[in-house]
């Protein structure tokens, strides 16, 4: 192995999309592969501190110690290593909960081998990947999120009805069915949407998500 090329590690408990995505990014002529596991387990008991890759690719839907755990877990022992998160599930739960748990970018599995080049440069080199799912300024508001200082801590006076919807908000549900769960309108529904965009002064619901996780209506993990 040549040891001025970046070292990757590919965490998918998929063994034919890993070989695959191994077989690709060796292609690239820039790259490693340093490991190969099927879950977060198996990485772990792969690991070894003086032979650490620069980053891991990491799946999320895993058996026995998924990409949320293991992303957790590598932000705790070895916070030098880069984690790029691919996953077949672009919702903002599982973008904001692996961001959080020390993703610095996150793409999907339908990327193209053009894209997941420039994702992998972008991450070992300047330590992030910005993408249509994830921009520069979700990574930051993020990364602040544990910060006490953090302005966004404090309640504006949310009603219990607003709280609920955002309680929901943060859920897989579609705003019809939080609709339905919450016996309101749609118009209703929407009403409280856009009360929230103005008060909280985001515009999408990725924005919503944040302010609750921010405020601990709703838990991260």
């Amino acid at each position: 192995m040549n040891q001025c090329k970046p070292a990757v590690a590919l965490v998918d408990d998929h063994v034919l999309l890993r070989n695959g995505l191994a077989n690709l990014i060796r292609s690239f002529g820039e790259y490693a592969i340093l490991y190969e596991a099927r879950n977060g387990s198996d990485l772990i008991r792969q690991l070894k501190p003086r032979l650490l890759p620069e980053l891991v690719l990491l799946d999320i839907n895993m058996p026995e110690m998924d990409g949320y755990d293991t992303a957790l877990w590598l932000k705790r022992h070895f916070p030098e290593i880069k984690i790029l998160a691919l996953s077949m599930y672009d919702t903002h739960h599982s973008i904001i909960r692996m961001l959080k748990n020390g993703a610095k970018g996150y793409i999907l599995k339908d990327i193209s081998p053009a894209e997941l080049k420039i994702a992998l440069h972008s991450v070992i080199h300047k330590g992030f990947y910005y993408s249509e799912l994830v921009t520069g300024k979700l990574i930051h508001t993020i990364s602040t999120l544990d910060d006490p200082d953090h302005s966004m801590h404090q309640f504006l006076g949310l009603n219990d009805r607003e709280t609920t919807f955002l309680r929901l908000v943060c859920s897989e549900l579609t705003y019809k069915e939080i609709a339905d769960q919450m016996c309101l309108s749609p118009r209703t529904i929407d009403g409280y949407r856009d009360s929230l965009f103005e008060k909280l002064k985001v515009k999408t619901r990725v924005g919503l998500v944040l302010y609750a996780i921010r405020n601990g209506i709703v838990p991260v993990n």
